[in-house]
């Protein structure tokens, strides 16, 4: 499903002007909604902490998408040029009105922990600025933490093998290259061509792990 922000109905609730974007889109993973200021001072989040009666006791992120916002955040007053991003808790008191014309923000909301676990592959995205930084045992580290979630994810055991035949773990990388043979025929492609594993395809193991058709 797709929408353009420009061409959802502005609908006004006292003071708010309402883009009833879940509504549009179908959305059921998540709450998602944006409001609008027309004008400078115009109000774009009600005061509110999300455990009223009329709140659905969600974790909040707001997205300036045009303009510039200002938010109250418990005591604190944030500044929220365009590309900001505001995440907060349920129970933090937050409001924000717009600080120039055609102000909108984006809100989307859930349920804390509902998104959990984090879906495998941003355990091994996470893990390639130090592997491209040539600090192996860092990403080794950070991929592996993958594995209280996923620990068969067949994907996050090729990476860690590569990451382990790099770190100089040969042992390791080889129980997780065998484990990514096992769930995922394409590693096999994958693994004859990736220099990563150079430093384990010599070892009778890789070969015997290579040949096995199972």
């Amino acid at each position: 499903m797709r929408v353009r922000l420009d061409e959802v109905e502005r609908i006004r609730v006292g003071e708010l002007s309402w883009l009833p974007l879940r509504r549009a889109l179908g959305a059921t993973g998540f709450g998602v909604n944006a409001y609008a200021a027309a004008e400078p001072g115009g109000e774009l989040i009600e005061p509110h902490d999300e455990t009223s009666s009329g709140s659905a006791g969600h974790e909040e992120l707001y997205v300036v998408t045009s303009g510039r916002a200002r938010f109250s955040v418990g005591d604190e007053s944030v500044d929220a040029p365009a590309g900001t991003l505001v995440l907060l808790p349920v129970g933090v008191q937050r409001s924000a009105v717009a600080e120039e014309a055609d102000t909108v923000v984006l809100v989307i909301g859930g349920v804390p922990g509902a998104a959990l676990p984090p879906s495998a592959f941003e355990h091994w995205y996470a893990a390639q600025a130090p592997y491209e930084a040539g600090d192996y045992e860092g990403a080794v580290e950070i991929a592996s933490e993958g594995l209280r979630d996923w620990p068969e994810h067949p994907l996050l055991h090729y990476n860690l093998a590569c990451f382990c035949s790099l770190a100089g773990r040969q042992d390791e990388a080889m129980e997780h290259l065998e484990k990514a043979f096992e769930g995922d025929a394409r590693t096999r492609e994958w693994a004859a061509e990736d220099s990563d594993l150079d430093p384990v395809r010599g070892r009778p193991d890789y070969t015997a792990a290579e040949n096995d058709p199972t």
